[in-house]
């Protein structure tokens, strides 16, 4: 996949989930092209040396938290004046099956992952509403859009997460804002290291193809809208 990411040069992107995964991979890929990045992360001290920059603003944030949700919409809009990307890719995930699974687990689920993202749309929405411009990603999952044993609190809420982005698509599409569901397939990356699985994480998708799918978006013309987009590993849900 060729790419000019030079396009991107001076865009102000907000990523939430910062400090591992998905979230600091496409960090790392995009502060090599001179945008101007907004990191939030529980801890943002581990991202200070790597992130040193004019150009990146790191934010201590808890998704789950509506005031810290608020204050970091606010410092971002202090220091840059805007904001023309939000990517969500702040998640956590705890697998049993429903009958034997803890219910503060499932709660932690729907706080972060459902609640989270709901929060950073609304806040960051209302920004992008006033330029009439703005982009989201929203980090779904397989499992919001799948029935998968052992996936009970995790798809309940990536569920809720695809079907918030569908009417924030019908909300905000002419308000100049463009929404899309990411829809991976289970991903090679520090998401499984405390997970008791038996996992061959050979067969997974690898993180660098994300980064990829994820530049390809920011990377689409205005005038067109890939709403959702659902990526695989090679051999289908593991």
């Amino acid at each position: 996949m060729t790419l000019n990411l030079s396009q991107l040069k001076n865009k102000v992107i907000v990523i939430t989930g910062a400090s591992r995964g998905i979230g600091k991979a496409t960090a790392e890929a995009l502060h090599k092209w001179d945008v101007k990045l907004v990191l939030g992360a529980r801890s943002v001290k581990k991202l200070s040396n790597e992130f040193n920059s004019e150009n990146v603003l790191l934010i201590p944030l808890d998704v789950r938290d509506e005031n810290s949700v608020q204050q970091f919409t606010e410092k971002a809009k202090e220091k840059f004046g805007r904001v023309d990307v939000l990517i969500n890719t702040a998640g956590v995930g705890t697998f049993d099956s429903v009958l034997e699974s803890k219910t503060e687990d499932f709660d932690d689920m729907l706080a972060v992952n459902l609640r989270g993202t709901y929060l950073t749309c609304k806040y960051f929405g209302r920004m992008m509403k006033e330029q009439q411009d703005g982009q989201i990603l929203n980090f779904v999952s397989i499992a919001g859009t799948t029935a998968l044993p052992g996936n009970g609190g995790y798809s309940a809420s990536k569920f809720g997460v695809y079907g918030l982005t569908k009417v924030l698509q019908a909300e905000l599409r002419r308000e100049g804002i463009r929404i899309t569901s990411v829809l991976p397939g289970s991903i090679d990356n520090s998401f499984w290291d405390d997970k008791d699985f038996d996992l061959d994480k050979s067969n997974m998708i690898p993180q660098d193809s994300i980064v990829e799918h994820i530049s390809y978006l920011l990377c689409q013309p205005k005038n067109s809208v890939v709403d959702e987009i659902t990526i695989m590993p090679p051999y289908g849900i593991l």
